[in-house]
């Protein structure tokens, strides 16, 4: 009933353009763990009126068979920023059609009034108990682009197998139900709530629990630039600095704003680096500030710059970020428990992909670590089983700039990320260090962990399952390679299939999907390297480190030989020439 979508399609079917009719409704968008992301338009395989319709109606019978108090409690829906004016969807429209179909089932939905940040959705799960959130947005994806993120009543992004029941419950429920476009319902319904207000005070309440340098922040000097890049992030890191006693920062003024456009970026997405901060570079010049502070457009990641003594930026790598906030929690944390006994219920987390720079300083300092599968549905869901166990996670991270630092949050978020790293460059200025030379510091008292990541990009499957095909039978069937160029492969796991060289029985510890392609080599030099698919993105994503032991200060020579294993890595696994990468 959507009008533009409709137009779309009947335009279509009027020239007989059956390969854009096959486009839009050959396969049906896949419902996964990280729920839903493709482009907004018409047709089963986007995002639009009907596919949210639809989608909702299945997580709703889904969420009925599991929970028998599911119209006492409710659920939350957030949104960001993203409109799309040809098909006239929005995540705002989205999420209103969302809350419709939830409401006409007596189903109590807690539906925030305007944008919010994505870990507020996780947030108001745990905080209002309710049995599951939803955030309509796309994260750092292109501006075409939407997304339907689904979290269980624990608070953290769900895991396997509800993907799958939420995937058949879909499946059957695709007929609108009555009313179901008609989202002006809501607003005279008794079942619509807006959490707003509640959430705005209580979440920045529970994150000042990590604010343990009050005094400095008064006082302290330093200047921040913050970026919310054309996203939702401006007005919560502006709260959450005012919640640490910081000065605001400054914001830069072309990019404050939402804007489902994003005018002045490429791609929006503060991991692409220097392009992303030219803006921020500009600001903070003209400022005189040292630190710039980036959030992607629903404000769970971060990236960070610092000005350097000889006036180049540097932009910290997800890993630098992680090893630096990691040194700090865990150094406010034993500042603050004089108790020695309690560091043995002290967890820390990060992904297989991430540096394992918290597993050296776990050993040294006698805390726990432990390792998940890539992403944060993994480490939100462990961290609340080792919360419920009595145990304190004080942090989690992985690459991909992602951080959680607060556990009032079971996912990544960029807002207090934001105001953590302020207050840990503010103390540090209080003794002359900036955060570059504090994460030299870090590395020469926990080991140097160098690392470098890229992707190449493949648009086939059929060569992506090629390449990876093999890997696996690299000198005869059922094979892997025994070294890449000049180094030496000591072990293999391959999450794909299961195998892992270094178990007595060769079976991998970690959980296993047949639907992605992961495999980790571990080499003779101390050097480790994975190579897997993306969930979101036709890429094939590498992450390769190389972790020297305390005392190896020799830098530059770990860079080369990382520099070199690398390049081995992209002639001799990938070829991109031959699979035309």
């Amino acid at each position: 009933q959507n009008p533009k979508t409709s137009a779309i399609v009947k335009q279509l079917v009027a020239e007989g353009n059956a390969g854009e009719l096959q486009k839009y409704f050959g396969s049906r968008m896949e419902f996964g763990t990280a729920g839903l992301r493709a482009a907004m338009g018409a047709g089963i395989s986007h995002m639009n009126d009907l596919t949210i319709i639809q989608t909702t109606q299945g997580f709703c019978r889904y969420l009925e068979k599991n929970f028998s108090d599911l119209k006492k409690r409710g659920v939350v829906i957030g949104f960001d920023a993203r409109a799309h004016l040809p098909s006239g969807g929005s995540s705002k429209r989205f999420a209103r059609l969302a809350a419709n179909t939830f409401i006409s089932q007596g189903v109590p939905v807690y539906l925030f009034s305007d944008i919010t940040p994505t870990p507020f959705v996780p947030y108001t799960v745990t905080h209002l108990k309710l049995c599951a959130g939803i955030m309509v947005t796309a994260s750092h994806n292109p501006k075409q682009d939407n997304g339907y993120k689904v979290y269980w009543e624990n608070g953290a992004q769900i895991i396997s197998p509800h993907d799958k029941g939420i995937s058949q419950a879909i499946e059957e429920n695709q007929e609108p139900w009555p009313q179901a476009w008609d989202d002006k319902l809501i607003d005279s319904s008794l079942l619509l709530h807006d959490p707003y207000a509640t959430v705005n005070k209580e979440y920045f309440k529970d994150i000042q629990k990590q604010c343990f340098h009050r005094n400095i922040n008064k006082e302290t000097n330093l200047k921040f630039v913050h970026t919310s890049v054309h996203g939702v992030g401006h007005k919560f890191v502006q709260l959450a600095f005012k919640a640490f006693d910081l000065s605001p920062p400054f914001a830069v003024p072309e990019q404050r704003d939402p804007d489902p456009e994003f005018p002045t970026v490429k791609y929006p997405n503060p991991e692409e680096g220097k392009g992303v901060l030219t803006l921020s570079f500009a600001l903070a010049e003209k400022d005189g500030a040292k630190i710039i502070l980036a959030n992607d457009p629903d404000a769970d990641r971060l990236a960070v710059a610092e000005k350097q003594e000889s006036g180049e930026w540097k932009v910290f790598s997800g890993n630098e970020l992680g090893a630096l906030l990691g040194w700090w929690i865990f150094t406010c944390w034993k500042n603050h428990n004089r108790d020695t006994c309690a560091i043995k219920d002290v967890y820390m987390l990060s992904s297989t992909v991430s540096s394992k720079i918290l597993r050296a300083i776990a050993l040294k300092e006698g805390f726990h670590f432990e390792e998940t599968l890539t992403g944060f549905k993994w480490m939100g869901n462990r961290a609340k089983q080792l919360m419920d166990q009595g145990k304190a996670v004080l942090f989690a991270f992985e690459e991909a700039i992602g951080y959680m630092c607060c556990p009032a949050v079971l996912d990544k978020d960029g807002v207090s990320a934001a105001v953590i790293t302020a207050e840990m460059a503010s103390f540090l200025a209080t003794r002359n260090l900036s955060l570059s030379q504090q994460l030299k510091a870090v590395y020469d008292e926990y080991g140097f962990h160098i690392t470098k990541a890229s992707y190449f990009i493949c648009h086939d499957p059929k060569v992506i399952q090629q390449l990876f095909d093999n890997l696996r039978n690299f000198d005869g069937k059922n094979t892997y390679p025994k070294s890449c160029g000049r180094f030496k492969v000591s072990g293999i796991r391959d999450l794909t299939t299961g195998y892992d060289s270094s178990q007595p029985d060769h079976k991998a510890i970690l959980p296993t999907s047949k639907s992605s392609q992961m495999i980790t080599f571990t080499f003779a030099n101390g050097g480790v390297a994975t190579m897997r698919t993306s969930g979101t993105e036709p890429k094939i994503k590498y992450y390769s480190e190389l972790c020297a032991p305390p005392g190896n200060s020799d830098v530059e020579q770990l860079k080369k030989e990382l520099d070199e294993l690398v390049n081995a890595l992209e002639k001799h696994f990938f070829q991109p020439e031959k699979n035309n990468l």
